[in-house]
């Protein structure tokens, strides 16, 4: 007969079965938030915490090590209803099932916490917490509203910074209190009042430090939606740094503290003056530049004006003329001590050749000859000043000064160093300048008409 074979049997060992279902366990939950009593709380020498966490029907061991423990505001003990989040483990040496916790803390503040993120996430679901919709703080404000409670601490770091920082900013208090039962509805309604009052340029939302309790006011919905539709900047300081609560997320800007707040929103004073005081010195140089280089332009265009006015040319003119008749002066008294020179020569030939009548003849044409000198140096004073007369009515022919004064005027570019001669040097809108005989005329240019080809100059 054939003997039928057996299957071959999968045993597990002890080791391998625990650590197979180490595997399963911490391999399929995430972190957990679970809430229960401490019970059979252990605190050994290596200071790790062991204890089990219990309801009405079941109970789980747990395990809080060293690490973690240090992290904790305060120690947990028996008979305490906590908040605690762990991951799944599994002690293989004793095949224990087990919570490792992460983070522990009273179950109250773990509904209070669960309270604030649910309303966290709404709120930012609907957009109260973009970026987009925050406003800018002013720069140089002259009025601050403050929403705190007046006999707080908060208050007096607020003003004794703004004190020392900007003296002359106005400071309005709108009381309301800061923890318990009607303290939200109290600081919605001081919020709301300071809005409809409308005289502050940024509002600030404030108190000192404390615990979740305390700041829970501040996490209330009504009084964020209220912070939310402001029109006005506002700016929430609550608690220390390491605090956030739901009026910090909605606000346009969040302060660590009151002090920091207060320095937010107000300019310090030195500095703004010490700013201004720089500008004013910036500005100082940067004119007297500007004014130096419009003197030496100035200087420059005069040098230009002085080298083509008609004046200057003129006064070149009765230069050269004077020194013309300076020079005919000196050739007449030269041709007359010549003469008198021949007339003395000619005399002495008379003498000594003792011709009477050539020396009364020669004496008749010697006496004549300073009047007909005369004559001809007459006439040519006469001529050359014919000369110079016609060349003072051309030149004041040609002159600019002569076309202004008979009605003309003489357009110049915006830049007013060239002449304009031509439409095709202008277009609509160009600023030009038009020069009179007594002054001148700012224009700007409607429209250029250019003469149509072929037509004849009226």
């Amino acid at each position: 007969m054939r003997q039928e074979s057996t299957p071959q049997r999968d045993i597990y060992s002890v080791s391998r079965l625990n650590s197979e279902a180490r595997a399963v366990l911490e391999g399929s939950f995430p972190l957990l938030w679970v809430e229960g009593e401490i019970s059979n709380l252990s605190t050994p020498r290596s200071g790790h915490l062991y204890f089990s966490l219990k309801d009405e029907h079941a109970q789980v061991r747990c395990a809080l090590f060293r690490g973690k423990r240090q992290l904790l505001r305060q120690q947990p003990t028996n008979g305490d209803q906590v908040l605690v989040r762990a991951r799944i483990g599994f002690y293989e040496p004793r095949g224990d099932f087990q919570l490792l916790i992460e983070h522990l803390e009273p179950a109250g503040a773990g509904s209070a916490q669960r309270r604030f993120e649910a309303l966290k996430q709404k709120l930012q679901a609907e957009g109260l917490f973009d970026a987009a919709r925050k406003k800018d703080l002013p720069r140089f404000p002259r009025h601050v509203g403050v929403i705190t409670s007046p006999s707080g601490a908060a208050i007096r770091d607020v003003l004794k910074v703004l004190r020392r920082r900007a003296p002359h900013i106005r400071v309005t208090i709108f009381p309301a209190q800061v923890q318990g039962a009607s303290a939200p509805e109290e600081l919605a309604e001081a919020l709301q009042l300071a809005l409809r009052r409308a005289d502050c340029d940024v509002l600030l939302l404030t108190r000192g430090g404390g615990s979740i309790e305390d700041l829970a006011a501040f996490n209330d919905e009504t009084l964020a939606r209220t912070i939310a539709g402001a029109r006005v900047a506002i700016v929430s300081a609550v608690g220390h740094e390491i605090d956030f609560t739901i009026a910090d997320f909605v606000a346009d800007r969040r302060a660590p503290t009151p002090s920091a707040a207060a320095e937010l929103i107000s300019p310090d004073a030195k500095a703004l003056n010490d700013a201004i005081a720089g500008q004013v010195k910036r500005m100082a140089r940067a004119l007297n530049r500007r004014l130096q280089l419009d003197q030496q332009q100035l200087k420059h265009l005069h040098d230009r004006i002085d080298r083509v006015s008609p004046t200057r040319r003129l006064l070149q003119l009765q230069q050269r003329l004077d020194g013309l008749d300076s020079r005919c002066q000196r050739s007449l008294r030269q041709n007359l001590l010549s003469a008198e020179q021949r007339l003395a020569g000619l005399r002495h030939r008379l003498q000594s050749q003792q011709i009477g009548h050539r020396l009364a003849r020669d004496r008749q044409r010697f006496e004549r000859l300073p009047e007909r000198l005369l004559r001809v140096w007459a006439h040519s004073q006469h001529k050359r000043h014919a000369n110079l007369a016609a060349l003072a009515r051309a030149l004041n022919a040609v002159s600019p000064l002569a076309t202004l004064q008979r009605g003309y005027a003489v357009l110049r570019a915006d830049d007013r160093r060239s002449i304009i001669g031509s439409v095709t040097q202008i277009v609509p809108g160009d600023h030009i300048e038009a020069l009179l005989d007594d002054g001148s005329l700012e224009l700007t240019v409607d429209a250029v008409r250019e003469k149509p080809p072929g037509e004849e100059e009226r």
